[in-house]
């Protein structure tokens, strides 16, 4: 259907193109709840209940939520920050009549709370809420293969209601993506014998000010887990100096929402926008500027809920008072013929340019570097996104077609491929505007909402194939970071939460040592990017699989980005990642070529304490050789450098680590999880340095029978001796599927991006009935037990689990990649 906006409304009315129901989505019967949903594991870990939808707004632009009662109840609009709750007044709703009868719903579920003001009990009590569907009855149905989701409305309305809502999400287009916008396309079709008046309402809370966190310090605390953690005190409610107003272009009209600006402007200032194109005649528009959320909702809802309009009111030059809540909403009717459909689009853009961090430290978002710092733009993203929407929307079906069309692929790996990616826009993504050193800007991905640091890199490992595939020059922002920070050193002390667990008192260590690699560039409390290794969980300078992550990461992403090989990254990343191999060869206490590790959790399974040599981090350290030396001779044929030197070395510690890997490691069936420990449990994770070797390449750490022995060992004791099979690949077990320790924490944990790593693995040794059965048994939980669009690092046989919002679970792309053989998505190649 073309775009709403045509000179004659009788053209628009006479397509007969719908918003149809799509394959390879999630879906879920509109506000049906869950009989037992996943609950989080440790008390001061984040749960905010399974009501999630897929998130709206570009990449380090916030995001908004809505879920599938219909409600807006995501607001990551700070910087790496988290608020969740529901704001009634913020929603459409829909009015209809026959001429005889009339109905009209607020198009969510009744609430039962306004979060900005939870204790003043049932909010707006004036308005008709929309039913929920239930056993007896279903009034429509949620879906969402992101960046698009649906709402259909059935059985309550005598109109077909459909809504398709989406960002620009689009791969290899790095404007377009960073943008804060949401587009609505509505559409609607009267397939009754009697016209339909109908009235669409949009209403926003004007929410400026809000989005900042009014506790200035860094201080760090440390939860229950030993995990350190920050305060998040958002000024939710705030209004002084809020005002709303009509704003008429020639090509669009709707309500600009403004507040109070700094000069210079600073984080949660900025504005809002509400806008429709231009309507022809017959199609009428109502706005009301101002109304109060926080009354029972009667001064909108009696005018609407009568005849579909709202009063008009246009106060742009009335300011709020310091308590003094601002809504406003606009409204569009129009009547259907029988038989007659109209496509309407809405837009809602938000202009926040700034996002700041720790005192006096701030970063102007990537958006802004197309439509100015100022604040003052949201109308003309707005507009932006009125002329730009179909080809936005192409655009979204040309790089989705060649997953849809896999149909060697399940269903449900498919829905997920797109769905997961969703961590990129409300992981508290950070994406700052371009300078000459970072072109494309600096940018990050949390590790979770719950561990608020950027990029962990031991689980980008897994995790970032989706950002090298989709936006490689992204993957590379964040590898030249780390390059950057190696070198770096930081001395300043502090405790290590392991240690408290253990009831060991406190015990300190130097924040970021010379040449150690860096597990995570920073938190949003902080300086990040500058101010490296916020964790404090464990300490890092001592891990035994950074070094090797990282440079396993910068080869690949040099060998298969699909926009292809850039040699000036590789040269930019070569002294960091010799620097780094260098540190890490120092724990070869032994000079057997291969690191040991100390006792002490060193590694991403950071509180599974090893011991000596062991297979995970061993194995990565030979393929990380390997793929240093692949970098080096490239960077000699290609650029001239004189790395000789470096290839000498890593070829003797090659050399001597494979000739001591298998001796130490090997049992004949599969590899021991380390050589001092003596724990008997089969790792599931043991091989990920063969995986990775295989993936790029390179010569393979161990062999293809070792290999795939341990596969078969993997497969029977963590999968199906775990559960049946039923709930994934648990870490670590002994090899008849028993448990070592019934109360341990990660080996009795199934890691769901882990268990799209080693999926892809199987896939990539020829295994893909164990691949795609490891992660139907993952998504099942994820996408039936409430935990969609917040995917968790770690479910439990006893139905909880840990730390949402989780990075590692893109790790699904790996299977894409492996399964298709890299095969490129339309546009990434930009």
């Amino acid at each position: 259907m073309a775009p709403f906006g045509l000179s004659a409304l009788k053209l628009i009315l006479q397509r007969k193109t719908a918003v149809k129901p799509q394959t390879a989505s999630w879906s879920r019967p509109f506000g049906l709840g869950w009989d037992k949903p996943y609950t989080v594991r440790y008390a001061s870990n984040l749960d905010d209940g399974p009501w999630h939808g897929a998130p709206l707004g570009g990449f380090g632009a916030g995001c908004i939520g809505r879920n599938s009662k219909g409600e807006f109840n995501l607001w990551h609009l700070d910087g790496g920050e988290h608020w969740f709750g529901n704001l009634p007044d913020c929603g459409f709703a829909l009015f209809e009549s026959d001429g005889s009868t009339t109905k009209a719903h607020g198009l969510a579920v009744k609430p039962t709370v306004d979060a900005s003001n939870p204790e003043a009990g049932e909010p707006l009590s004036a308005w008709s809420w929309y039913p929920a569907s239930s056993a007896n009855q279903n009034t429509g149905t949620y879906s969402a293969r992101y960046p698009l989701s649906w709402f259909h409305y059935r059985n309550v309305f005598k109109a077909e209601v459909e809504c398709e809502s989406f960002s620009p999400i689009l791969p290899g287009n790095y404007r377009d993506t960073s943008l804060p916008v949401a587009v609505f396309r509505w559409h609607f079709k009267n397939p009754s014998k009697k016209p339909l008046k109908l009235s669409l309402l949009l209403s926003w809370r004007n929410t400026l000010g809000w989005f900042k966190n009014t506790d200035p310090s860094a201080e760090v605390h440390f939860r229950d887990d030993g995990s350190p953690e920050h305060s998040y005190i958002p000024a939710i409610g705030v209004s002084k100096g809020q005002s709303n107003r009509w704003i008429d272009q020639a090509d669009m009209n709707g309500i600009l929402m403004d507040g109070e600006r700094s000069n210079p402007i600073q984080e949660g200032e900025g504005q809002w926008c509400l806008a429709v194109p231009s309507l022809p005649a017959g199609v009428e528009l109502k706005r009301c500027s101002r109304w109060n959320p926080h009354g029972d909702g009667a001064e909108l809802w009696q005018q609407f809920s009568l005849d579909g309009t709202i009063p008009a009111s246009n106060n742009d030059r009335r300011s709020a008072a310091s308590n003094d809540s601002l809504s406003a909403a606009l409204s569009i009717s129009f009547e259907l013929a029988p038989g007659a459909e109209l496509e309407l689009p809405v837009v809602i853009s938000w202009d926040l340019p700034v996002t700041a961090f720790a005192t006096g430290c701030q970063a102007l978002r990537r958006y802004t570097d197309f439509h100015g710092s100022s604040g003052t733009n949201a109308a003309a993203i707005a507009s932006e996104a009125l002329k730009q929407w179909p080809q936005w929307r192409a655009q979204i079906n040309n790089w989705q077609a060649p997953v849809l069309q896999r149909n060697d692929l399940p269903e449900k790996l498919r829905m997920a491929l797109f769905n997961e990616l969703y961590d990129l826009a409300s992981g508290g993504s950070l994406w700052t505007a371009a300078t000459a050193d970072d072109p494309e800007g600096r940018f990050g991905v949390l590790e979770c909402l719950d561990y608020a640091w950027y990029e962990s890199l031991d689980v980008r490992l897994y995790g970032s194939f989706a950002l090298l595939q989709l936006w490689p020059a992204l993957d590379r922002a964040v590898l030249r970071s780390f390059a950057r920070a190696i070198p770096a050193a930081d001395a300043n002390l502090r405790p290590i939460g392991w240690y408290f667990t253990q009831g060991k008192g406190r015990v300190e260590a130097a924040r970021k040592l010379a040449g150690a690699t860096p597990h995570d560039l920073g938190a949003p409390n902080e300086r990040p990017f500058d101010a490296t290794n916020y964790t404090a969980y464990q300490d890092c300078n001592l891990w035994k699989d950074l070094a090797s992550d990282f440079v396993l990461q910068v080869w690949r992403t040099y060998k298969l980005a699909p926009d292809g090989k850039d040699l000036n990254f590789l040269a930019s990343c070569w002294p960091a990642a010799v620097q780094a191999l260098k540190y890490l060869k120092e724990f070869d206490i032994n000079n057997d070529g291969l690191p040991d590790n100390g006792g002490a959790p060193d590694q991403t399974f950071d509180d599974w304490a090893l011991q000596g040599v062991s297979a995970y981090c061993g194995a990565l350290w030979i393929a990380a050789l390997e793929a240093a030396l692949a970098m080096a001779q490239a960077l000699s044929l290609e650029l001239g450098l004189d790395t000789a030197m470096e290839q000498r070395l890593f070829s003797q510690w090659l050399e001597q680590s494979r000739e001591n890997f298998d001796k130490l490691l090997w049992n004949g069936e599969y590899y021991k999880i380390d050589a001092d420990s003596g724990t008997p449990v089969v790792m599931a994770d043991q091989l990920c340095g063969d995986f990775y070797a295989r993936l790029l390449g390179l010569t393979p750490v161990v062999s293809d029978a070792n290999a795939i022995s341990s596969l078969t060992a993997i497969k029977e004791a963590c999968f199906e001796g775990f559960e049946g099979g039923r709930l994934g690949v648990a870490n670590g077990l002994r090899r008849d599927g028993s448990a070592l320790d019934p109360n341990g924490t990660h080996p009795l944990e199934v890691w769901t991006g882990i268990n799209f790593g080693l999926a892809a693995y199987y896939r990539l040794m020829g295994e893909p009935t164990t691949a795609f059965a490891i992660c139907d048994a993952v998504l099942e939980q994820v996408y039936q037990g409430g935990l969609q669009f917040r995917t968790p690092e770690a479910i439990t046989a006893k139905n909880s689990f840990r730390a949402c919002h989780y990075l590692r679970a893109m790790a699904i792309w790996a299977l894409w990649a492996t399964h298709t053989n890299w095969q490129a998505i339309p546009g990434a190649e930009h």
